[in-house]
Protein backbone atom coordinates (compact mmCIF):
# COMPACT_ATOMS: atom_id res chain seq x y z
CA UNK A 1 0.00 0.00 0.00
CA UNK A 2 1.59 3.37 -1.00
CA UNK A 3 0.72 5.25 2.25
CA UNK A 4 1.54 9.79 2.29
CA UNK A 5 3.77 10.83 4.26
CA UNK A 6 2.33 12.61 7.24
CA UNK A 7 3.11 16.20 8.01
CA UNK A 8 4.82 16.16 11.86
CA UNK A 9 4.93 18.35 14.70
CA UNK A 10 8.29 17.22 16.57
CA UNK A 11 8.85 17.98 21.07
CA UNK A 12 11.61 17.00 22.60
CA UNK A 13 14.90 18.23 24.19
CA UNK A 14 17.69 16.15 25.18
CA UNK A 15 19.87 13.70 23.56
CA UNK A 16 17.40 10.96 23.49
CA UNK A 17 14.94 13.19 21.73
CA UNK A 18 17.48 14.19 19.10
CA UNK A 19 17.97 10.61 17.86
CA UNK A 20 14.24 10.58 17.24
CA UNK A 21 14.31 13.46 15.66
CA UNK A 22 16.98 12.34 13.66
CA UNK A 23 15.11 8.99 12.28
CA UNK A 24 12.52 11.06 11.37
CA UNK A 25 14.44 13.43 9.38
CA UNK A 26 15.84 10.35 7.63
CA UNK A 27 11.91 9.32 6.98
CA UNK A 28 10.10 10.41 4.05
CA UNK A 29 7.71 12.05 7.22
CA UNK A 30 7.85 15.85 7.12
CA UNK A 31 8.88 17.74 9.83
CA UNK A 32 7.45 20.55 9.98
CA UNK A 33 7.94 22.05 13.31
CA UNK A 34 10.47 21.44 16.17
CA UNK A 35 9.72 22.46 20.20
CA UNK A 36 12.06 22.37 22.44
CA UNK A 37 12.72 23.76 25.80
CA UNK A 38 13.82 27.07 26.26
CA UNK A 39 18.18 27.66 26.04
CA UNK A 40 18.83 26.84 29.66
CA UNK A 41 22.28 27.90 32.05
CA UNK A 42 24.55 24.62 31.76
CA UNK A 43 28.41 24.27 32.19
CA UNK A 44 30.51 26.28 34.78
CA UNK A 45 29.70 29.37 33.01
CA UNK A 46 26.13 28.91 33.30
CA UNK A 47 25.85 30.28 29.70
CA UNK A 48 22.96 30.10 28.09
CA UNK A 49 22.88 26.16 26.06
CA UNK A 50 20.96 25.28 23.40
CA UNK A 51 19.10 21.79 23.60
CA UNK A 52 20.68 19.06 21.91
CA UNK A 53 16.99 19.02 20.16
CA UNK A 54 17.32 22.66 18.99
CA UNK A 55 21.27 21.96 17.62
CA UNK A 56 19.93 19.22 15.77
CA UNK A 57 16.82 21.15 13.95
CA UNK A 58 18.99 23.59 13.07
CA UNK A 59 21.51 21.86 11.31
CA UNK A 60 18.30 20.53 8.80
CA UNK A 61 17.42 23.95 8.67
CA UNK A 62 14.16 23.42 10.96
CA UNK A 63 11.62 25.88 12.46
CA UNK A 64 12.46 26.13 16.17
CA UNK A 65 9.59 27.17 18.78
CA UNK A 66 10.84 27.54 22.38
CA UNK A 67 7.77 28.35 24.45
CA UNK A 68 7.80 28.55 28.32
CA UNK A 69 4.46 26.66 28.41
CA UNK A 70 1.51 25.83 25.78
CA UNK A 71 -1.41 26.61 27.87
CA UNK A 72 -1.93 30.05 26.37
CA UNK A 73 -4.14 31.25 23.20
CA UNK A 74 -1.19 32.07 20.88
CA UNK A 75 0.21 28.72 21.94
CA UNK A 76 -2.77 27.09 20.19
CA UNK A 77 -2.50 29.47 17.17
CA UNK A 78 0.74 28.91 16.76
CA UNK A 79 0.47 25.33 16.60
CA UNK A 80 -2.85 25.08 14.94
CA UNK A 81 -1.09 27.06 12.04
CA UNK A 82 0.93 24.37 11.19
CA UNK A 83 -1.98 22.26 10.19
CA UNK A 84 -0.12 19.19 11.08
CA UNK A 85 -1.26 15.45 10.77
CA UNK A 86 0.58 14.27 14.20
CA UNK A 87 2.83 15.67 17.11
CA UNK A 88 5.42 13.41 17.89
CA UNK A 89 6.51 14.14 21.87
CA UNK A 90 9.83 12.40 23.40
CA UNK A 91 11.16 13.83 26.85
CA UNK A 92 10.16 17.23 25.66
CA UNK A 93 9.91 18.37 29.75
CA UNK A 94 6.58 20.73 29.16
CA UNK A 95 2.87 19.48 29.80
CA UNK A 96 0.39 19.23 26.81
CA UNK A 97 -2.67 20.88 28.13
CA UNK A 98 -6.05 18.53 26.65
CA UNK A 99 -6.40 21.90 23.93
CA UNK A 100 -3.35 21.07 22.33
CA UNK A 101 -3.78 16.88 22.30
CA UNK A 102 -6.75 17.59 20.30
CA UNK A 103 -4.77 20.19 17.60
CA UNK A 104 -3.23 17.69 15.43
CA UNK A 105 -5.60 15.95 13.02
CA UNK A 106 -4.27 12.22 14.73
CA UNK A 107 -3.71 13.90 17.61
CA UNK A 108 -0.25 13.62 19.83
CA UNK A 109 1.41 9.92 20.43
CA UNK A 110 4.97 9.90 23.08
CA UNK A 111 7.86 7.84 22.95
CA UNK A 112 8.12 5.88 26.57
CA UNK A 113 11.17 4.39 27.69
CA UNK A 114 9.61 2.07 29.35
CA UNK A 115 6.85 -1.18 28.61
CA UNK A 116 3.82 0.49 29.63
CA UNK A 117 2.23 0.67 31.99
CA UNK A 118 5.26 -0.77 33.99
CA UNK A 119 7.32 2.49 34.88
CA UNK A 120 4.92 5.61 34.17
CA UNK A 121 6.99 9.35 34.87
CA UNK A 122 10.14 11.12 34.67
CA UNK A 123 12.90 7.88 35.20
CA UNK A 124 11.42 4.85 33.59
CA UNK A 125 15.12 3.65 32.81
CA UNK A 126 16.49 4.31 36.25
CA UNK A 127 13.69 2.67 38.14
CA UNK A 128 13.74 -0.52 35.68
CA UNK A 129 17.36 -1.13 36.42
CA UNK A 130 17.05 -0.42 40.22
CA UNK A 131 14.18 -2.76 40.85
CA UNK A 132 15.96 -5.76 39.25
CA UNK A 133 13.94 -5.82 36.37
CA UNK A 134 14.65 -8.66 33.37
CA UNK A 135 13.72 -6.40 30.29
CA UNK A 136 12.69 -3.12 29.62
CA UNK A 137 11.44 -1.35 26.44
CA UNK A 138 10.16 1.38 24.25
CA UNK A 139 6.15 2.21 24.03
CA UNK A 140 4.71 4.34 21.62
CA UNK A 141 1.51 5.73 23.50
CA UNK A 142 -1.60 8.00 22.33
CA UNK A 143 -0.93 11.05 24.53
CA UNK A 144 -3.73 11.64 26.72
CA UNK A 145 -4.19 13.98 29.78
CA UNK A 146 -2.59 11.55 32.65
CA UNK A 147 1.22 10.85 32.88
CA UNK A 148 1.65 8.29 30.50
CA UNK A 149 -1.99 6.60 30.83
CA UNK A 150 -2.87 6.71 26.93
CA UNK A 151 -3.36 4.02 24.60
CA UNK A 152 -0.68 2.32 23.75
CA UNK A 153 -0.11 1.49 19.86
CA UNK A 154 2.85 -0.36 19.49
CA UNK A 155 5.99 -1.61 22.04
CA UNK A 156 9.54 -2.87 21.52
CA UNK A 157 11.45 -5.09 23.93
CA UNK A 158 14.88 -5.01 25.52
CA UNK A 159 16.58 -7.44 28.08
CA UNK A 160 18.34 -5.97 30.82
CA UNK A 161 22.44 -7.46 31.34
CA UNK A 162 22.97 -7.94 34.67
CA UNK A 163 25.60 -5.38 34.85
CA UNK A 164 23.87 -2.78 32.55
CA UNK A 165 23.94 0.53 33.89
CA UNK A 166 21.87 3.74 32.81
CA UNK A 167 23.98 4.82 30.07
CA UNK A 168 24.58 1.65 28.39
CA UNK A 169 20.59 0.87 28.62
CA UNK A 170 19.81 4.41 27.55
CA UNK A 171 21.81 4.47 24.61
CA UNK A 172 20.18 1.10 23.41
CA UNK A 173 16.35 2.82 24.39
CA UNK A 174 17.37 5.44 22.40
CA UNK A 175 18.06 3.15 19.06
CA UNK A 176 15.07 1.18 19.83
CA UNK A 177 13.07 4.04 20.27
CA UNK A 178 13.97 5.34 16.96
CA UNK A 179 13.37 2.70 14.81
CA UNK A 180 10.33 1.77 16.38
CA UNK A 181 8.34 5.59 16.06
CA UNK A 182 9.23 4.86 12.22
CA UNK A 183 7.22 1.73 12.09
CA UNK A 184 4.52 3.13 14.32
CA UNK A 185 3.57 6.05 12.30
CA UNK A 186 3.77 3.84 9.36
CA UNK A 187 1.05 1.93 10.96
CA UNK A 188 -0.60 5.48 12.24
CA UNK A 189 -0.67 6.69 8.18
CA UNK A 190 -1.94 3.32 7.29
CA UNK A 191 -4.50 2.99 9.46
CA UNK A 192 -3.52 -0.67 10.91
CA UNK A 193 -2.89 0.41 14.47
CA UNK A 194 -5.57 -1.12 17.37
CA UNK A 195 -4.75 0.43 20.52
CA UNK A 196 -4.57 -1.27 23.54
CA UNK A 197 -5.80 0.09 26.56
CA UNK A 198 -3.21 -0.04 29.99
CA UNK A 199 -3.95 -2.00 33.16
CA UNK A 200 -3.90 0.78 35.53
CA UNK A 201 -3.21 -1.71 38.03
CA UNK A 202 -0.03 -2.47 36.72
CA UNK A 203 1.53 0.97 36.84
CA UNK A 204 4.41 1.72 39.17
CA UNK A 205 5.64 5.33 38.59
CA UNK A 206 9.20 6.20 38.26
CA UNK A 207 9.66 9.14 40.29
CA UNK A 208 12.05 11.81 39.69
CA UNK A 209 15.62 10.91 40.84
CA UNK A 210 17.10 12.82 43.70
CA UNK A 211 21.26 13.67 44.89
CA UNK A 212 19.94 12.25 48.28
CA UNK A 213 18.93 8.83 47.35
CA UNK A 214 22.49 8.25 46.16
CA UNK A 215 23.88 7.63 48.93
CA UNK A 216 24.80 4.31 50.15
CA UNK A 217 22.48 2.31 52.42
CA UNK A 218 24.74 -0.03 54.01
CA UNK A 219 21.60 -1.46 55.52
CA UNK A 220 20.75 -2.80 51.96
CA UNK A 221 21.75 -5.93 50.48
CA UNK A 222 25.13 -6.08 47.95
CA UNK A 223 22.67 -7.40 45.36
CA UNK A 224 20.34 -3.86 46.35
CA UNK A 225 23.36 -1.85 46.45
CA UNK A 226 24.63 -3.13 43.17
CA UNK A 227 21.23 -2.01 41.20
CA UNK A 228 21.13 1.13 42.64
CA UNK A 229 24.78 2.13 41.39
CA UNK A 230 24.21 0.90 38.09
CA UNK A 231 20.40 3.20 38.07
CA UNK A 232 22.47 6.28 39.18
CA UNK A 233 25.30 6.21 36.75
CA UNK A 234 26.05 8.60 35.72
CA UNK A 235 23.54 10.74 37.09
CA UNK A 236 23.28 11.33 40.27
CA UNK A 237 26.44 9.01 40.93
CA UNK A 238 26.44 6.90 44.10
CA UNK A 239 28.59 8.19 47.28
CA UNK A 240 29.71 7.06 50.66
CA UNK A 241 30.58 9.00 53.34
CA UNK A 242 33.74 8.26 55.40
CA UNK A 243 34.51 10.63 58.02
CA UNK A 244 31.91 13.69 57.36
CA UNK A 245 33.18 13.43 53.62
CA UNK A 246 31.53 12.62 50.71
CA UNK A 247 33.25 10.03 48.15
CA UNK A 248 31.59 9.16 44.85
CA UNK A 249 32.29 5.48 44.21
CA UNK A 250 32.33 2.84 41.24
CA UNK A 251 31.77 -0.29 42.83
CA UNK A 252 29.40 -3.87 41.77
CA UNK A 253 28.37 -6.72 43.84
CA UNK A 254 31.24 -9.07 45.32
CA UNK A 255 29.95 -12.78 44.94
CA UNK A 256 32.39 -14.92 46.84
CA UNK A 257 31.56 -18.29 49.25
CA UNK A 258 33.86 -16.70 51.55
CA UNK A 259 31.44 -16.27 54.68
CA UNK A 260 34.29 -15.22 57.24
CA UNK A 261 33.09 -11.64 57.12
CA UNK A 262 29.64 -12.68 58.00
CA UNK A 263 29.78 -11.27 61.63
CA UNK A 264 31.06 -7.65 60.00
CA UNK A 265 28.62 -5.20 60.86
CA UNK A 266 27.73 -3.99 57.74
CA UNK A 267 29.67 -0.68 56.37
CA UNK A 268 32.75 -2.25 57.30
CA UNK A 269 36.01 -2.64 55.07
CA UNK A 270 36.86 -6.09 54.76
CA UNK A 271 39.61 -5.88 52.56
CA UNK A 272 41.53 -3.39 50.10
CA UNK A 273 43.81 -4.51 47.60
CA UNK A 274 44.34 -4.44 43.78
CA UNK A 275 40.59 -5.91 43.33
CA UNK A 276 39.64 -2.81 45.18
CA UNK A 277 37.87 -1.96 48.54
CA UNK A 278 35.39 -4.45 49.75
CA UNK A 279 32.62 -3.71 51.99
CA UNK A 280 30.32 -5.30 54.35
CA UNK A 281 26.70 -5.22 53.33
CA UNK A 282 23.59 -6.01 55.04
CA UNK A 283 23.71 -9.24 52.95
CA UNK A 284 27.24 -10.33 50.97
CA UNK A 285 29.95 -7.49 50.12
CA UNK A 286 30.51 -4.72 47.71
CA UNK A 287 33.58 -3.96 46.04
CA UNK A 288 34.54 -0.43 45.53
CA UNK A 289 36.59 -0.54 42.46
CA UNK A 290 36.88 3.70 41.78
CA UNK A 291 36.95 6.24 44.05
CA UNK A 292 36.65 9.77 43.77
CA UNK A 293 38.58 11.73 46.94
CA UNK A 294 36.80 15.21 47.51
CA UNK A 295 38.63 17.95 44.60
CA UNK A 296 39.92 14.51 42.49
CA UNK A 297 39.10 12.68 39.67
CA UNK A 298 37.67 9.41 39.45
CA UNK A 299 40.75 6.78 40.41
CA UNK A 300 40.68 2.86 40.07
CA UNK A 301 41.40 2.00 44.03
CA UNK A 302 44.45 0.03 42.98
CA UNK A 303 46.26 3.53 42.45
CA UNK A 304 44.18 5.24 44.93
CA UNK A 305 46.02 2.94 47.62
CA UNK A 306 49.59 3.70 46.47
CA UNK A 307 48.86 7.35 48.18
CA UNK A 308 45.38 6.47 50.93
CA UNK A 309 45.56 3.15 52.09
CA UNK A 310 45.32 3.99 55.54
CA UNK A 311 42.10 5.65 55.02
CA UNK A 312 40.80 1.90 54.15
CA UNK A 313 42.32 -0.50 56.13
CA UNK A 314 40.48 -3.58 56.67
CA UNK A 315 38.00 -3.00 59.86
CA UNK A 316 37.18 0.68 58.93
CA UNK A 317 33.72 1.69 58.33
CA UNK A 318 31.76 3.94 56.15
CA UNK A 319 29.73 6.27 57.96
CA UNK A 320 26.02 4.35 57.94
Amino acid sequence: MLVSPLKVVFAGTPEFAAAHLQSLVDSKHQVCAVYTQPDRPAGRGRKLMASAVKQLAHQNNLLVCQPESLKSTEARALLRSFEADIMVVVAYGIILPKEILQIPRLGCINVHASLLPRWRGAAPIHRAIEAGDKETGVTIMQMDEGLDTGDMLMTSTLTISDDENTTHLHDRLMTSGAATLIKALEAIAEGSIKPIAQNDDDACYAKKLTKEEAAINWNLTALQLDRKIRAFTPWPGSFVIQAGQKLKIIAKQFNSSDDNFAHQEAGTIISADEQGIRVAAKEGSLLITSLQLPGKKMTAVKELLNAYRDRFLPGQQFDR
